[in-house]
């Protein structure tokens, strides 16, 4: 795995969000709302001022991933996203093997669409899928079909970029064996990577209204248990499974603590700026300096999440408390420079988290 530390130079990755969708989904609690004709050119306006803003602050910094998340950036005309792209390039120094992705949903985009992101940048797409079967998908408040959804692979694969697909699991009345037969039938879709989500029902969601009778703990443990079981990918993270080499730069990124600047309302971003840490939210809401410690502290919780688990730098050390960890050896373990969870350990990561930091 590629993992970087820029904590000492000025390089941070890029996340842009675009907050626009065709439609809500009935799970959905991000920052994004269902618009038939956003104003793109005043979007464009507003993410390219804050680029410049960065850049002015920042300097012509290294930029070694980009990520444009939503929403549903495949909405996006190809012609905004060229104009944001030249602004990023104009403002910064785009890395020459930078991770572009795009996050897209089925039925938002087409071939020759497809072909204008890729021209302008983009070489790692994120497919929303989400389940593989279409009654399944009517109940999340999915616009598209299951064959919608393939053909989208396909295309992108066939196309030579890296491509991910996003599914959800844990739906209501959901079994082990569900499950197992998702898994079988992604494993017969060749993708090199894949997230697995389990369903959260949130406030104000169309769900969090509604008394869905949800599986309990124990059958969600057995469900996530059967997924690197059956998947043909191994697991490097959390949610997430991909083939060697091809797991996502930018998520590793932020996971390992590397700074990133979050663009466009809604988006979140950790700053390194003279030689300190900020907390950062898009169009200019937040600014503000953090304390070495909730930063170290937050390297232990993101880091944690990956299989390599987190360094032990000095300042994630001092977070720790070791005498918990020499005495449950059987949830984590020390590997070298890094501290992780064991198999079993993975199954109650929250809780260790609470207990491993003091």
């Amino acid at each position: 795995m590629n993992y970087h530390d820029f904590t000492m130079n000025k390089a941070h990755n890029l996340y842009i969000h675009v907050p626009f969708c065709m439609s809500k989904c009935n799970y959905c609690a991000f920052y994004s709302f269902a618009c038939k004709s956003p104003d793109w050119t005043e979007y464009a306006n507003k993410i390219c001022n804050e680029l410049r803003f960065w850049s002015q602050k920042l300097g012509k910094i290294n930029v070694p991933t980009i990520f444009f998340g939503g929403g549903t950036p495949s909405l996006m005309p190809v012609s905004i996203f060229e104009q944001i792209m030249n602004s990023i390039n104009q403002n910064f120094k785009v890395d020459e093997n930078c991770e572009i992705t795009l996050e897209s949903n089925p039925g938002t985009i087409d071939k020759d669409k497809l072909l204008g992101f890729v021209s302008n940048g983009v070489n790692r797409l994120s497919v929303g899928v989400q389940s593989l079967n279409d009654e399944e998908l009517k109940f999340l408040g999915r616009r598209h079909d299951v064959k919608t959804a393939i053909n989208l692979l396909e295309t992108a694969q066939n196309m030579n970029l890296r491509v991910n697909a996003d599914f959800i699991y844990g739906l209501p009345n959901q079994k082990t064996a569900n499950v197992v037969n998702l898994c079988e039938n992604i494993n017969k879709l060749g993708l090199s990577h894949v997230s697995m989500y389990e369903l959260t029902i949130e406030k104000n969601t169309p769900f969090g209204k509604m008394n869905l009778n949800m599986p309990d703990n124990e059958k969600m443990a057995k469900m996530y248990d059967a997924i690197p079981q059956i998947l043909s990918l191994p697991r490097y993270e959390v949610s997430n499974y991909a083939a060697s080499g091809n797991e996502c730069r930018h998520n590793l990124n932020v996971w390992s603590g590397a700074a990133y600047i979050g663009i466009g309302k809604g988006a979140a971003g950790r700053v390194y700026f003279d030689n300190t840490w900020f907390e950062q939210r898009g169009n200019f809401e937040c600014f503000e300096k953090m304390s070495d410690d909730t930063r170290a502290t937050e390297k232990v919780i993101t880091g944690m999440r990956t299989m390599r688990g987190v360094k032990l730098s000095e300042d994630v050390k001092k977070q720790l408390d070791f005498d918990w960890i020499n005495s449950h050896k059987d949830l984590v373990e020390i590997d070298g420079e890094y501290l992780h969870t064991t198999d079993k350990g993975l199954l109650i990561l929250d809780d260790i988290i609470v207990d491993i930091i003091k």
